[in-house]
């Protein structure tokens, strides 16, 4: 429930919230995904972070997080772990996302001035947005992304949430891929 410093929203799937597979329709564009709601029998786009943050949506709450900045941080990841009151932990897990273009919040920081490109880090944007509270908001607004949760039990503790293959994320070995041009369940080497 909203208590206390436990001020911010974590939405489930919204029902109004469609999502297409157009590799369906056209093989051409397998790999491609557009997400928005129906609206006099079109679909039209989905609410940005910016529109959500100022209305809500008609979408189940899933719980409700005293940190905005790491809510914003698990939409970036796609999912976490979540703490509640009396010591539950639970997975939230992706359920979907709103359809909108994703931008880093690095980037912005960047034009803005207020780091450099050396200096981006998750770690830095961390730092900047929870040093600077009242501009954290606007800043992570530029990314209209906005990533939908579901609830799983944790299962195998030593394992992450489900990947795009429906198996459990490997720490330290799984990584993000863009299925328009890499191929899933393929072993790749990456030297750093």
């Amino acid at each position: 429930t909203r208590h206390g410093n436990f001020q911010t929203p974590v939405y489930g799937l919204p029902p109004d919230l469609i999502s297409v597979d157009l590799g369906v329709f056209r093989p051409a564009l397998r790999g491609e995904r557009i997400a928005g709601r129906i609206q006099d029998h079109q679909l039209v786009p989905y609410a940005t972070r910016a529109e959500i943050d100022a209305k809500g949506l008609n979408a189940p709450i899933m719980f409700y997080a005293d940190d905005p900045v790491a809510v914003f941080f698990l939409h970036i990841q796609g999912s976490g772990r979540v703490r509640f009151d009396d010591g539950t932990i639970v997975r939230a897990d992706y359920a979907g996302q709103n359809g909108q273009l994703y931008t880093a919040v690095g980037r912005t920081l960047i034009a803005r001035g207020a780091l450099t490109r050396a200096d981006v880090s998750l770690q830095s944007i961390r730092r900047w947005l929870k040093a600077n509270p009242r501009a954290a908001h606007t800043v992570m607004e530029t990314n209209a992304s906005y990533v939908f949760f579901k609830e799983d039990p944790i299962g195998d503790p030593a394992l992450g949430a489900k990947g795009a293959e429906g198996v459990a994320l490997t720490p330290v070995a799984s990584l993000a891929l863009d299925p328009r041009v890499d191929a899933l369940g393929v072993r790749y080497f990456i030297s750093t």
